[in-house]
């Protein structure tokens, strides 16, 4: 069983748009600290929303450098089913790593959250005034991009 690469960017991108939910990990100072987040992907930027304050806000204030992960597949893959050391997971993770911006203006913060939305339903949605202006929206934009499918060509049994 291998890790593999996914070296092409459509690749890539499908299998972000697949997931529900991304991992974005940040740093104030020393302490780490990790939050399950929607998203949407919009060329070479990632979108995110919350709250205008907390903890995550300040953290990004202080240190606007993130990183993001995406994972799917849950499979299990052994070479042996006696030996632990040859189980795998069977899954595929793609990274982001990158600058986060705060976004102030309207117009782009209702853009922004038509994206989101469209990440999640085919359906049409209309935002209020209040709710863009009481919307927390953050831009990442993508410094690097990365991709691997893990246990790849599994050769023994497969276990759900």
């Amino acid at each position: 069983m291998r890790t593999v690469f996914i070296e092409k960017r459509e690749e890539i991108e499908k299998l972000i748009r697949s997931c529900k939910i991304c991992y974005v990990a940040m740093s104030d100072g020393d302490v780490p600290y990790v939050l399950p987040m929607n998203f949407a992907l919009d060329d070479n930027v990632i979108i995110l929303h919350s709250a205008q304050s907390g903890r995550m806000w300040e953290t990004i204030q202080r240190n606007p450098k993130v990183c993001i992960n995406w994972t799917v597949g849950d499979g299990l893959a052994w070479q042996d089913e006696r030996v632990g050391c040859s189980y795998r997971m069977i899954s595929s993770s793609a990274l982001v790593e990158g600058k986060a911006e705060f976004i102030d203006d309207y117009s782009e913060k209702e853009r922004c959250m038509h994206l989101i939305m469209a990440q999640y339903s085919e359906r049409e949605f209309k935002f209020n005034a209040p709710a863009i202006n009481n919307v927390g929206v953050i831009k990442v934009h993508i410094d690097k991009l990365s991709a691997k499918e893990f246990g790849a060509k599994a050769i023994k049994k497969v276990k759900k």
